[in-house]
């Protein structure tokens, strides 16, 4: 319908009129959706366990967690609430707990839970206990558009009262449950798009049949303009046998590629016996894009003009983007060229599939060149892709020459390891059978805890080699993180390539349904120690993590067993890492003072600067006085500005990220612009929490 619209538009001759009907169209359209509808629901509230009961807050119960209660006074550790009727009601303020709404800041901090160290110089992996969407909301000061990718298993919303919306169980008979998933998910991914690199990064989402059309056009929405597939994977060739169903065998994955992502190149393709395809085909790739989004309106900033040299037949220039209003005829086309424009079959305008500035490095390279063209701007322009570029750089594929053109000229090389090809669009390896390689791995880590359905381990690593096969510096997220198989993958694929991936994992401490029931019926409440110690983040996700390093269970004796498929080594044997466990806090701004702040934000900062080597703790020395600035290897924090000559004097060439600590913009770029180039400058208020207020309704 919007298509529609838009080129009935086009034929109203009145400038004028085609404006106003277009301003008048927009407003319509925002106020009405279109495609996915869903409730958005209130967003769920946040418990504040570490805030005091004062006057002003609102709190729940902690046994019941209903109905949101205002302080109105405490004494003597009783506080009178009022409720939203008017009623009040007396309480212990040992009874209550501070709860935040959507919308009222709230300040993160990290606690350090533990760590550990065998990899040397390498990343450290991250693993947070916390509530993911404000996990999620605190990594946009540390990791935005870092993200190479991410790997989530959400809840599959199956009714089983598998997951909590508002701190309650949703479960089958709940008429809103499928519009609470959406808005429950719809919040974490629009989060999680800000982490990614807009350049080029890969989502990818594993689901059932409960949620997998819904996710689909949730994904189509958020991730406009990103190629999106989803891949079958068989997890069980068996069967799973359902009343009146077809046997089950298999789950979904979407994946998302974002920007230039494209999946990388592996030994198998995870469904034929052998690699298929023709080995010496090497592929030129049109530059103009096709099928949706390649109109020019839908992405103006990739309409410009290649010139091209009418002798030689090269590309002798690129054109910058105008904006959409532009005609053609406004762009100048230097002496003796020809302007080759992203025209579509049926002479319409459309964009090509790279920037500008992109394209230029294309052309240096050797890496684009022109096909067929003529005078009135219709034209090919060609380009290897990155998939190819990977292969050249790998040795894969030889450069042999170059052409007239000054484009190389290439060919596949006889000398190398396997060929590599594109994985299918269906999975069927034994590795990723869920029970053979999720639970049955799962036990010999953890042979005294149970977890209901983990992730073949095989499954997760080689989803994360398409995405990141070719990346040994990529961070991967994961803020599902379950038992923490992605970190496992990670690892699996560090050591085979000897590469440095960091693994940034999120899972809160949530128990199941029915422990929850065990719990409270043995007398325990939601924060207490017996309470916590049965939660999946200190239950599972930590202790499988650690197993998977160390080598050793989580009863203390090796692990049995050995690795398989493409790394096969003992487990026992673990891996060469560094791990960082930490737990995400609720600071509260009254109380707080410079130095409990600065100790709170410090993983942040770390986290910023790489997550390499020790972290800055301190900003007071020993006699409690603050430090002019402290530094790493890697970062440093200039606490005193007056003192950043000194602090510039001594930073050392290794480190890459300051922060600078003052509430003065001038002083900040006065003391950024004496700063080397290789730095980069971070500015931190002096009260620290204002630097890091989330849960604001962004």
């Amino acid at each position: 319908m919007a298509d529609e619209l838009d080129v009935l538009l086009e034929r109203v001759g009145d400038a004028a009129l085609r404006t106003d009907l277009r301003t008048a169209i927009d407003r319509i359209r925002a106020k009405r959706s279109f495609g996915l509808v869903f409730e958005s629901h209130i967003p769920e509230r946040v418990w504040l366990p570490d805030h005091p009961i004062r006057r002003g807050v609102m709190v729940v119960h902690r046994e019941s967690d209903g109905e949101l209660l205002l302080v109105d006074r405490v004494r003597d550790g009783e506080a009178t609430l009022v409720g939203s009727d008017g009623s009040i009601e007396e309480a212990n303020v040992e009874d209550l707990v501070v709860v935040a709404e959507f919308g009222q800041a709230i300040y993160p901090g990290l606690t350090r839970l533990g760590s550990i160290n065998r990899g040397d110089d390498k990343p450290a992996h991250i693993v947070i206990n916390g509530e993911n969407h404000h996990a999620l909301e605190a990594l946009r000061f540390t990791h935005f558009g870092q993200i190479d990718c991410i790997y989530i298993d959400p809840p599959y919303n199956s009714g089983a009262r598998d997951w909590k919306y508002d701190n309650n169980y949703v479960d089958a008979e709940d008429g809103y449950r499928h519009s609470k998933w959406l808005a429950f998910m719809d919040r974490r991914l629009r989060l999680a798009k800000h982490l990614l690199n807009p350049e080029d990064s890969v989502l990818v989402v594993t689901i059932d049949e409960k949620e997998f059309l819904r996710l689909g056009m949730l994904l189509e929405e958020i991730f406009r303009g990103a190629k999106i597939q989803m891949v079958s994977i068989v997890i069980n060739a068996p069967g799973q046998a359902r009343k009146q169903e077809l046997a089950r065998t298999n789950e979904f994955a979407f994946f998302v590629f974002i920007g230039e992502a494209e999946p990388v190149p592996t030994a198998d393709d995870l469904l034929n016996d052998r690699p298929s395809g023709n080995p010496a085909r090497i592929r030129w790739e049109s530059l103009l894009r096709s099928g949706t989004n390649s109109r020019r309106r839908d992405r103006p900033a990739l309409f410009y003009p290649v010139f091209v040299d009418p002798d030689g037949g090269s590309i002798s220039g690129v054109g910058e983007a105008k904006p959409l209003s532009a005609a053609r005829s406004t762009w100048e086309v230097p002496a003796g060229a020809i302007a080759v424009w992203p025209l579509k079959s049926d002479g319409s305008e459309g964009n090509w599939r790279a920037s500008p500035e992109y394209l230029r490095r294309l052309v240096v390279d050797g890496h684009a060149r022109v096909g067929r063209f003529d005078e009135s701007g219709r034209g090919t322009i060609w380009y290897l892709g990155k998939s190819v570029q990977r292969r050249i750089a790998s040795g894969e594929v030889r450069v042999v020459g170059t052409d007239e053109q000054g484009a190389v000229v290439v060919e596949p090389a006889d000398d190398v390891g396997p060929r590599r090809t594109v994985a299918k669009t269906v999975w069927n390896r034994p590795a990723h059978h869920a029970g053979w390689h999720g639970s049955a791995l799962l036990r010999a880590l953890l042979p005294d805890r149970e977890f209901p359905f983990p992730k073949s381990l095989y499954a997760v690593e080689d989803a994360l080699r398409i995405c990141v096969g070719d990346r040994p510096d990529a961070v991967v997220l994961d803020f599902f993180a379950g038992s923490g198989t992605t970190a496992h993958a990670v690892m699996r694929l560090n050591r085979q390539d000897q590469g440095r991936r960091q693994a940034v994992l999120i899972n809160n401490n949530e128990v199941s349904a029915d422990e929850a029931a065990s719990l409270t019926s043995a007398g325990l409440t939601r924060g207490e120690p017996g309470w916590e110690e049965r939660g999946i983040f200190e239950f599972i996700t930590r202790p499988r993590v650690t197993a998977a390093v160390s080598g050793f269970t989580s009863t203390g004796e090796r692990v049995q067993g050995d690795y398989k498929f493409v790394d096969a080594f003992p487990m026992s044997d673990g891996f060469d890492e560094n791990v960082e466990f930490l737990k995400l806090t609720y600071l509260d701004p009254v109380d707080v003072e410079l130095n409990r702040a600065f100790a709170a934000i410090a993983p942040l900062l770390w986290m910023r600067a790489g997550g390499v080597g020790p972290a800055i703790q301190e900003c007071l020395d020993e006699g409690g006085r603050r430090k002019p600035y402290e530094f790493t290897r890697h970062y440093g924090v200039l606490f005193d500005p007056d003192t950043w000559r000194d602090f510039a004097d001594q930073l050392p060439d290794s480190a890459r990220t300051v922060f600078i600590v003052t509430d003065s913009p001038s002083t900040f770029a006065g003391i950024v612009e004496a700063l080397p180039e290789r730095i980069e400058a971070v500015r931190l208020y002096e009260n620290y929490l204002t630097t890091f207020a989330i849960n604001r309704g962004r």
